[in-house]
């Protein structure tokens, strides 16, 4: 059964779905058991009371509807002002108007974690808020023609509405929207505190121009084919005036700081990978190719960056960047290379066209050394190439098609029939052939065509090369970054407008804190009429100022910010999200910085991450901060831990014949294990692919919601993938934890009847009077014994396993299959006595809790009457934890195998060995085999040469 699956565990031997019992249990007949009575699994029920588990309907739908009503009218849980504060935060949302699944994963994952810490009697933070701001409700607002503040407010109130329904425990006094005043006031300040420290600037930039969206775009919203990711236009570059802020400064900070953030694998090791290779720090020598340029004025030498040194001698072109200073000055001169420039901003970043210059060639510094080979002496072609990034080294590579496989592939482009050198083997007596297929890219020994450095390994060749050049003055050993300041501009209205005033006299001046917010001025006939661009140039009134150093005329800036800045800060926001004189205070920032939990998706990995961290350490390190001016030793990155759950797959339908995605009344589902297609009446093909429009598989959250209710949706949400895998959501399985919820409720309400009037204790102290009484113990108080001890010795395995994945996160799957298994226990053990099966039954539910609020809420009540809410608990922590009983209830009975000459015959049940060892341990397991049945018939009559006990009877081999 579906609910009785257990990831990496396999179920107790007497729980086992091959059981009688089991089985009579998950079908809801107890005819499956000949003899036996209702009554003798829950010992002092009625006959009227019992009722069949499968019968039992429980409306989880109705149980959310209650229980948010009581929510909303309690007081929060007020946790002990000495506990642990836990802040709890998944990224926020984009408010699009409307939650898809993705989001219910993410937001569902950081509610029960959150539940699961304020259980534990920790002071939890888990706030929500609004990543307002972006493009996409400009253009909507363009398309609909109304205002994106408009927009984007209904939008907010809509997805508020939807996550309510979730049964989130969010802490709506805390809630934000970057595109409020109040909220982006602050995105200046801090926007003003890196231009007071130099660390935000203007430059003229060459920057991706989107014609129709009339925007600047960052290179990660260019695809390949150098199209805008959202209008779609063909991009163009232009040189502008931007704003940058100089993220430059805290790189090495950024890069060393990642070896904290493995430590304990804290954050995932792809994402350390991901942002190490942005960072990009590369150690190396730039390296001067004295030119001749046939008499075009072009300087005496092209400097080229390289980390491979040791290449020197295999380097058979020059490549620029169409961006490089010598490239602009012969475009003036040459229009074939300028026809050719015009056609770049079409082509892909990996195109291997190339513009040869026909009156440049370049000169190898090694072959002024009478003992470099004939074939480095020669001059180099000098290439235009796109694959060459005019913002990285000096704009210039050099070609080595033998150890490089981009430069490979554009040499076999240009110059097919030409050798390839290879300067470079695996080993000294690997051949070097001429004739290679694929450039020999890793660090190695110095061939025959290195000169006198054949035989050297990479590392001594480079040193030596570089050190001789340096001393010509032909080469300088650097350390290059492939980070780049961070452009902030945006050409649109939608964002937090930059606050300078720009004065012919007095040039950029900030604008005055009192004078804070600036605000964006309604452009409200800009939508009506749906224009395209940016309306804040054109508003007069707006733009028109005075400045704040000379009082004369002056403008604003019109530009306003990338998003990513409002996403960079907001977590340090909701700390103290009603400050109006600051971002956050000092004392707030020490009591609940940094996050101890952050939880997002893989495609944020990069920038978002990386900006945060740039701003935190940048905020951290100023009165802001510490207010000390300095870093504070444990501040000095923002997320402690950080989740990347895996993406929502949805089902789709294709049509064999020609792989369309059918549309939902395309497919006959009438018997939905064989969906067939209407039209051919054939079988679809079934697949799980990302959710889109295009594939017809988007699912509602709020539709499943509302039929099988919030608390069912989440548990089988976490129960069919671990939280860093893609989930392949399949709707029809949610009847498998449906029937589970439906069975604990009825061993709920079962076991508060059955308590009612009883006198209690602790299992702990029941455990440890009975095991005073163990020698005078009647066999039927042993069996009684055995059953408790069953019980509770589950209870406590499930405490430690449940407790360690809630902490882990990423097994959270675990958590439910657990708790399955552990109800199938407690059904099973019918005969426990009422106080274990109080406590365990409680233990369950307290555990269950953080994934199924509504439902726990519901089975508290009933376990407990009278009491509060069981998120209520005043810091007291009400999660389970283990009692520390196992040394007390040790199973008496122990699992056999019986071999014969090494074969296994049977394994038998028999009593824990005695204190005793050698022949008296042997004579012992063999009595007590030959009292069960099995052992009569298989071992009566055997006469065995020799006798071995193995791990103190757990296994017995006779020797025949």
């Amino acid at each position: 059964m579906v609910y009785g699956r257990s990831i990496g565990r396999s179920l107790p031997r007497l729980g086992s779905s091959s059981s009688p019992s089991y089985q009579a249990l998950t079908s809801g007949r107890c005819s499956a058991l000949p003899g036996l009575r209702p009554q003798a699994l829950l010992p002092g029920l009625t006959r009227a009371s019992w009722r069949g588990y499968a019968s039992s309907k429980l409306n989880l739908p109705a149980l959310d509807s209650k229980w948010r009503e009581k929510w909303a009218s309690a007081q929060p849980a007020a946790a002990h002002e000495s506990a642990e504060s836990k802040y709890i935060l998944p990224m926020f949302p984009y408010p699009s108007g409307y939650l898809h699944l993705g989001h219910l994963r993410v937001y569902t994952i950081a509610d029960v974690i959150a539940r699961f810490h304020a259980l534990q009697g920790k002071k939890v933070v888990l706030p929500m808020g609004w990543d307002a701001f972006g493009l996409p409700a400009e253009n909507a607002a363009i398309e609909r023609g109304i205002n994106p503040a408009s927009w984007t407010k209904t939008n907010i109130a809509k997805m508020k509405e939807q996550l309510d329904l979730m049964n989130g425990s969010w802490d709506w006094s805390r809630e934000l929207a970057t595109c409020d005043p109040s909220f982006y006031k602050h995105t200046q300040k801090i926007f003003l505190a890196l231009h007071d420290k130099g660390l935000a600037y203007q430059a003229e930039a060459e920057v991706n121009y989107d014609p129709v969206d009339k925007t600047v775009l960052a290179n990660e919203q260019v695809d390949t084919n150098g199209c805008s990711w959202r209008s779609g236009a063909k991009v163009e570059k232009r040189k502008l005036k931007q704003w940058f802020l100089r993220i430059s400064e805290f790189r090495d900070s950024l890069l060393q700081d990642l070896e904290v953030l493995a430590k304990d694998e804290a954050w995932p090791e792809r994402v350390l990978t991901m942002q190490r290779n942005w960072l990009g720090k590369s150690t190396g020598a730039t390296v001067k190719f004295p030119v001749m340029s046939f008499n075009h004025g072009v300087n005496a030498a092209i400097e080229v960056f390289t980390s491979r040194p040791d290449t020197l001698f295999g380097v058979q072109y020059i490549a620029l960047a169409s961006t490089h200073p010598v490239v602009a000055d012969l475009a003036k001169s040459d229009p074939e290379l300028q026809a050719f420039l015009d056609t770049l901003p079409g082509l892909p970043p990996d195109s291997k066209v190339g513009y040869l210059l026909p009156h440049l060639r370049a000169v190898n510094p090694l072959a002024y050394h009478e003992a470099t080979p004939e074939a480095t002496k020669e001059s180099l072609p000098v290439y235009v190439a796109p694959y060459v990034l005019g913002d990285y080294g000096e704009g210039a590579v050099m070609g080595v098609p033998g150890h490089d496989v981009r430069d490979h592939a554009f040499w076999k482009t240009h110059h097919a029939d030409e050798p390839v050198r290879v300067v470079l083997a695996a080993s000294e007596d690997e051949s070097t052939t001429a004739l290679l297929n694929e450039p020999f890219i890793d660090h190695g020994v110095m061939t025959e065509h290195s000169g006198l450095y054949k035989g050297k390994t990479s590392k001594e060749a480079s040193e030596m090369l570089v050190t001789m050049l340096e001393a010509a003055g032909l080469a300088k050993k650097v350390e290059k970054w492939r980070l780049r300041d961070w452009l902030v501009s945006r050409q649109r209205y939608w964002g937090t407008p930059i606050p300078i005033i720009h004065c012919d006299s007095c040039g950029a001046v900030p604008v005055p804190d009192e004078q804070l917010p600036v605000e964006l001025p309604a452009v409200d006939d800009h939508w009506a009429e749906r224009k395209a661009g940016n309306p804040l140039e054109s508003q007069k009134d707006w733009v028109n100022t005075s400045c704040p150093k000379c009082s004369g005329p002056a403008k604003r800036d019109t530009d306003t910010m990338d998003t990513f800045v409002d996403s960079s800060w907001y977590y340090m926001r909701f700390i103290d999200p009603h400050n109006k004189d600051a971002p956050f205070s000092a004392e707030q920032a020490k009591a609940l910085l940094p996050v101890d939990i952050y939880i997002g998706g893989i495609e944020h990995a990069i920038l978002h991450l990386l900006y945060s961290r740039f701003i935190y350490k940048f905020l951290m390190t100023s009165p802001l901060g510490t207010g000390e001016g300095k870093q504070a030793a444990d501040q000095y990155e923002p997320f402690k831990r950080l989740i990347t759950q895996g993406m929502v797959h949805g089902k789709t339908y294709i049509d064999p014949s020609n792989g369309r995605f059918l549309k939902p009344d395309e497919v006959d589902l009438s018997d939905s294990s064989n969906p067939k297609v209407v039209a051919t009446n054939e079988p679809a093909t079934v697949s799980y692919e990302k959710m889109s429009k295009s594939k017809y598989n988007g699912v509602d959250p709020t539709d499943v919601i509302a039929q099988h209710g919030a608390d069912a949706t989440r548990a089988h949400m976490l129960f069919q993938a671990p939280v860093a895998d893609v989930l392949d959501w399949d709707e029809d399985k949610i009847v498998g934890v449906t029937r589970w919820l439906s069975r604990l409720h009825e061993l709920v309400e079962k076991t508060a009847l059955l308590l009612a009037g009883t006198n209690t204790t602790t299992p702990q102290a029941y455990f440890a009077s009975a095991s005073e009484k163990w020698d005078s113990m009647s066999p039927k108080e042993q069996a009684q014994w055995d059953a408790d001890a069953d019980v509770w010795r589950d209870v406590q395995k499930t405490i430690g396993s449940v407790t360690a994945s809630y902490n882990q996160v990423y097994s959270l799957n675990t958590v439910v299959s657990d708790l399955m298994i552990l109800t199938n226990t407690i059904v099973e053990r019918n005969s426990a006595t009422p106080v274990i099966r109080k406590e365990a039954v409680s233990a369950l539910i307290r555990m269950v809790a953080p994934i199924t609020p509504a439902f726990a809420e519901e089975c508290w009540a009933v376990l407990n009457p009278g009491t509060e809410s069981i998120f209520q608990s005043g810091g007291e922590g009400l999660f389970p934890v283990a009692d520390g009983s196992e040394k007390l209830i040790q199973p008496r009975r122990q699992a056999c195998a019986v071999q014969i000459n090494g074969k296994v015959k049977f394994v038998a049940e028999i009593p824990k060995p005695p204190s005793v060892k050698g022949d008296e341990l042997r004579d012992w397991i063999v009595a007590e085999l030959l009292k069960t049945e099995e052992g009569r018939s298989k071992l009566g009559s055997l006469e065995a040469k020799k006798i071995i006990v193995v791990r103190e009877g757990k296994l017995v081999n006779f020797v025949v």
